[in-house]
């Protein structure tokens, strides 16, 4: 027998040991402590992997944060790659009141740009950290641009619907993700679908990137899963916003 099938063979009656005795569930206790620092290492060795690549904006590493420094880096990200200029295809998901969709608008004036905005608009459908089920509670945002379409419900049961009717007419768009649905859920979905239509210098933005068991766990396991290069272009706030470009 060789080498690796003995290996092989110890591992399976380890695993199958284990599985059987349960003695590994007096950790349980602890489990979400283990998950936090395996997470929270995966997030800090990609941040010190990538803190120094060239980006147009990075402030890492900061004491304090700004929340409104994303303003900074979607002003950078329209100027660099001339998004007033062009029609794009701006999909938000998570919008909340709205402001950051209301930017988007005013700073991407093409008459053709389309933006799309996801959210239930009835709060958060599960909890996140130290909010609850409900919270965020907020109206379809009003605006005056007829650009603009509001998408109610979560993404699970509008996200397919959508595309199966938009995508002929956003194809060829430079498209404009952004991603600030907090969940893992909805961001992992999202990014899942969105897959297919996603092309060479698309961007894609998170706003809570850095929380490592929720934005960033999806970003991780997109990126791996689908083979997606997502090449970082923009980061606020120690990576807490940060944006990407499509390879």
């Amino acid at each position: 027998m060789s080498a690796r099938m003995t290996k092989l063979r110890v591992i399976k009656f380890t695993k199958d040991f284990l599985l059987a005795s349960r003695i590994l569930q007096v950790f349980m206790p602890i489990n979400r402590l283990f998950g936090f620092v395996y997470h929270f290492n995966l997030l800090t060795s990609w941040v010190h992997k990538h803190k120094k690549d060239k980006m147009l904006m990075n402030d890492f590493y900061r004491p304090v944060r700004n929340y409104d420094d994303r303003y900074l880096s979607f002003k950078k990200l329209v100027d660099h790659y001339k998004l007033n200029e062009m029609p794009v295809s701006y999909l938000e998901f998570g919008v909340a009141h709205g402001h950051s969709m209301k930017w988007w608008l005013q700073h991407c004036g093409n008459p053709a740009s389309r933006f799309y905005g996801f959210d239930t608009f009835e709060g958060l459908p599960e909890d996140w950290g130290l909010f609850s089920k409900g919270d965020m509670l907020s109206a379809i945002p009003e605006v005056n641009d007829n650009r603009a379409v509001f998408i109610k419900g979560i993404f699970q049961d509008t996200l397919n619907n959508f595309l199966e009717e938009t995508v002929p007419s956003i194809k060829g768009t430079k498209k404009v993700i952004h991603m600030d649905a907090d969940l893992f859920s909805a961001t992992l979905f999202a990014l899942s679908q969105l897959y297919p239509h996603l092309q060479k210098g698309d961007i894609v933005m998170f706003d809570e990137f850095n929380v490592y068991n929720h934005e960033f766990n999806a970003f991780r396991l997109f990126t791996e899963c689908f083979y997606v290069k997502l090449k970082p272009v923009s980061a606020q706030n120690n990576f807490y916003h940060a944006a990407f470009e499509v390879e």
